[in-house]
Order: C-alpha cells, then structure tokens, then sequence
C-alpha cells in the first residue's frame, strides 16, 4: 500500500498519560501539546519549519479549536505552516498517520507532523440555540459523558457493545479477570529498571500551575495496582455482564507527537541510522451495530492484507482495550494467546486520552519490535460509532 512513507526512529514521543481531573485536568490540550511538541523538537534538535504540513488530532473540543493545526503549527514555532484537524475518537492517531503518509506517498508532502492532543478533563459543555424549545431552552450536550453513554446512531452505550460481543463469544468474567490482571503484569515490565522501557520514548509535560510556576510530569498518572483478589471483589458494571471498573479503562489527558516523512529525510532525522520505521498499511472497517469490539480485528485484518501479510508474520501486536473484550475477541478471532500481545501495557491500564492513545500504542509497539530485533508490528483499535483502524509498520 505504501512504499515511501517513513518515520524516523526516535521521530516520536507520547506524553505520560494522567487520569482525568488529574495534573493536566486545566490546561488546553491543543496549547500543552504544542508546548510539549515545541520542547521535544528542540531537544531534538528538529526545526519545525521543516515541517509542509500539520495534522492535530483531537477528539475532545478545546477553546479555540476553530483554528486547530495552524494555531498549533503557530505555538510550535513554525507560523508558516499550515494543516487540518482529524477527528475520529479512538482511532484519531491512526488515521492522523494514514492521512500524512498518504500524503507523502503521492509526493503532495515531503515532511509531515502528527500532533495527537486530547483532555477529557472538564470536557466542554455546548449549547445550542433552540428557538421552539419551551421558553427557548437550549439544547445541550457534554462531550464526554453524553457521547459514552449513548452512540447517537443506536441510542446505546459503549459498555453495552462490549457485553453484546462477551455474549456472543461466550466470554466469561474468570477470562476476563484473568486477562486484566495480565495487562497490569506487563505494563509492570515498562515500569522494570527505573522506567527504562518508557524512558525509550516518553517526554515529560511541563504544566503552568501559575504565571510564574510550571510543574513537569514525568509519569502517568492514576494507574491502579490490582490482584487476582482485588479483581474478584468488585461488582460487574451490568448485571449479567464480566466487566467490572477494574476491566475497562479511564478517562485520560495526554499528548503525543510522530513525524512522517520519506526514506531519506527519515534517515536523517532517525536516532539510529541502522533503523528505519516504514508504514506499510491502513485498514478501517465498521461491524455490525452495538458489537464496536469486534471491528478491530476486521480492520487489523484489511491492514494485513493491503500489506501482503499474515497474522503469523507479524512480530508485535498493540490493540487499544477500553474494554477487556477487545482483547478477548481480537484473540479468538486470529487464533492468539491474549496473554502474549499488548506488552509492556495498554490502554486498558494507562488510560484513555481519545487522540493520543492508539498514538502511544504504535511508538511502544515500534519500541518493542526494536527490541525483538525487528519485524512487523500490528497495532489496532476501535472507534465511536462500531469502526475500527489498524497500523501496519516494519521496523528495522
């Protein structure tokens, strides 16, 4: 599908991950992730002039997101450039990645930046005018908790397409308390050695706490410890349900950037020149009402064949898990042992920012495979309204 659409190794870093109304609950995420953008490339080393194009990914309306990438592109130090916002709740890095290296590929861009932003934290509260309400009464809508609770399309909540796909696969709470635990066991190995594995790719965020005083967050926020017995106390949200709150994920703010740009300027920006990160694929797909945890593996699967794959080719596997059942059903769907992928953790564990998360889960998934001495790297997730995106990488 792609031939000459690159990341540069080390082109690429994600924020930590704070739980919602946590350290990054107050500030604008279209402001805090170009700040931190800004930072990083200057670590770097990067000029953000270099840069043709800028695609904001955000889920979550900020203050000022009218002007969205350009603003961005502005606050980062590249006034000249301009770019679009992309918008498609979980999925939102994926195709913020396929758009960018769709645009490389034709040769319409040389050099792209990705910024993936979102804050779920005081999430906006919007009003309509509503002229032949009684007495004019608005009409209104809470970002967050409106659109979780209910798909405007079905009238139902995401919790219950989750427990639609656990009872139609005749997954059990035992399965799902079993994974859940995993999960926290592998995010535990990115925490070994003082963080090292994180410490591959993570920069931290430099939050204004006042006019004169900042506050750097260097790890996430908010992430609970479990047990096997702990797991086994709680309730299942819905009644005949398996999930529990400890087998689903939270809310979240954080941000995250990744360059996309050809071979040879990839190689110049690469941290390691004997590496290189290429996009091989995109794959999207929609399945059927109420059932959103089953469209990952379709997606993941129209990646692998636009990428002239199989399953048993690839080396690392990173799918975004709001719900335990994503794992389960991605599992039995390709035949995988669920306790073998989403190492060194997911977003079941570290949270849910909408924009950034499938962000961080390619970055951690290029890291491992890295590690694993290279291969191909799958990396899929769900999206509002029962769809699905999926990433096909080579690394090496």
């Amino acid at each position: 599908m792609f031939k000459n659409a690159f990341i540069p190794y080390g082109g690429y870093y994600s924020s930590p991950f704070c739980k919602w109304q946590g350290s990054l609950a107050n500030s604008n995420s279209i402001e805090l992730g170009a700040a931190t953008s800004k930072r990083w490339l200057d670590e770097r080393g990067i000029d953000p002039a270099i840069f043709d194009y800028l695609y904001l990914g955000a889920s979550v309306g900020q203050k000022a997101i009218f002007y969205g990438a350009p603003w961005a592109a502005a606050m980062m130090g590249a006034p000249q450039v301009p770019g679009q916002n992309i918008t498609q709740a979980c999925a939102t890095a994926t195709t913020a990645v396929f758009n960018a290296a769709a645009a490389v590929e034709t040769g319409a861009m040389q050099s792209t930046y990705c910024l993936l932003t979102d804050r779920t934290s005081n999430a906006p509260h919007t009003i309509w005018p509503n002229p032949n309400g009684p007495g004019g009464e608005v009409i209104a809508e809470n970002w967050n908790m409106d659109n979780i609770n209910a798909d405007p399309a079905t009238g139902k909540d995401m919790l219950t397409t989750a427990e639609n796909v656990a009872r139609e696969h005749g997954f059990t709470r035992e399965q799902a308390d079993d994974l859940t635990l995993r999960r926290y066991e592998q995010y535990a190995e990115s925490l070994a050695d003082d963080r090292a594995f994180q410490k591959r790719y993570m920069f931290p965020v430099e939050v204004p706490i006042s006019r004169k005083e900042t506050k750097l967050v260097e790890e996430d926020e908010g992430v609970m410890t479990t047990s096997a017995e702990g797991l086994a106390k709680l309730r299942t949200v819905q009644p005949e349900g398996i999930h529990t709150f400890g087998s689903q994920t939270h809310p979240g703010d954080g941000n995250a950037g990744i360059i996309v740009t050809t071979r040879e300027r990839a190689a110049e920006m690469s941290t390691d020149a004997k590496l290189a990160v290429q996009i091989m694929s995109y794959g999207h797909a929609r399945t059927k009402a109420v059932h959103m945890p089953m469209a990952p593996a379709s997606a993941a699967q129209k990646a692998l064949e636009l990428a002239r794959l199989t399953i048993d080719q690839i080396t690392t596997i990173k799918n975004h898990s709001p719900f335990i059942v994503n794992d389960l059903h991605l599992a039995k769907a390709f035949g995988l042992d669920a306790m073998q992928f989403n190492n060194y953790g997911t977003s079941l564990v570290f949270g849910h920012p909408q924009g950034p998360t499938l962000a961080r889960l390619l970055i951690e998934a290029i890291e491992e495979t890295v590690l694993k001495g290279g291969g191909y790297a799958l990396v899929t997730g769900c999206a509002a309204g029962d769809s699905a995106a999926a990433l096909v990488v080579k690394v090496g």
